[in-house]
């Protein structure tokens, strides 16, 4: 079972939510919070694989309580339920080592998709958030010279780990596709990152998607 924790102070999006995952056996939804302060508290007590958290909530938003969940909990993957109108939080979570973000007007087989990739240990961005994410940055078109610029230093084996990285795949995939034990893959990946300059795998798919790796 993937064990999830849903956070949003809003009960009938919550119930929703929950609805779609239950369509997943293989998913349990183990607590609720209506908050980022106890969705904080509760992750803490169930130690859940993934937690979906609403940007907006009271007492604590769900960006500062994602930052707080990674400190404590660092082994608990979160997912940020985003609107089009929160660029603003989707740019600070990326620098924050969020694993995942998604739409709650998306398509409920990518909520599915995001928990089952997150739980892997992979990033996901729902394809509407993902280019919302370039287009941030000054579009794909401004940004795909640099992207290919930062790629040119990788070698050969680390752009199809990185490629297959954009495309969200988990190590365990990554190393089923290339022959390769995980903890081969692990390492691959501490280099990409240290040779890209980046501090997570949402951050590196990015560089991918820009420079054309995932097309």
């Amino acid at each position: 079972m993937i064990p999830v924790l849903l956070a949003d102070d809003e009960a009938m999006i919550r119930a929703g939510v929950r609805a779609i995952l239950a369509a997943d056996p293989e998913i349990e939804v183990v607590a609720e919070a209506a908050d980022g302060r106890d969705a904080v508290e509760l992750v803490r007590a169930h130690r859940p694989r993934v937690a979906l958290l609403d940007i907006r909530m009271p007492r604590l938003d769900g960006l500062a309580a994602g930052v707080e969940i990674r400190r404590l909990v660092p082994e608990t993957g979160v997912v940020m339920l985003t609107t089009f109108g929160e660029d603003d939080y989707i740019a600070r979570a990326l620098g924050e080592g969020m694993s995942g973000f998604l739409l709650k007007s998306g398509d409920p087989r990518e909520l599915i998709a995001g928990v089952r990739a997150v739980a892997d240990g992979a990033a996901y961005l729902s394809p509407e958030v993902a280019r919302r994410v370039i287009e941030l940055g000054g579009g794909l078109l401004a940004r795909a010279p640099a992207a290919r610029e930062r790629i040119e230093g990788l070698t050969e084996r680390e752009r199809e780990v990185l490629a297959l990285v954009g495309a969200g795949l988990s190590n365990a995939e990554i190393g089923r596709r290339l022959f390769l034990v995980e903890g081969t893959v692990k390492s691959y990946l501490s280099s990409i990152f240290t040779r890209l300059g980046v501090r997570n795998r949402v951050q590196a798919a990015i560089i991918a998607y820009e420079a054309g790796l995932t097309g």
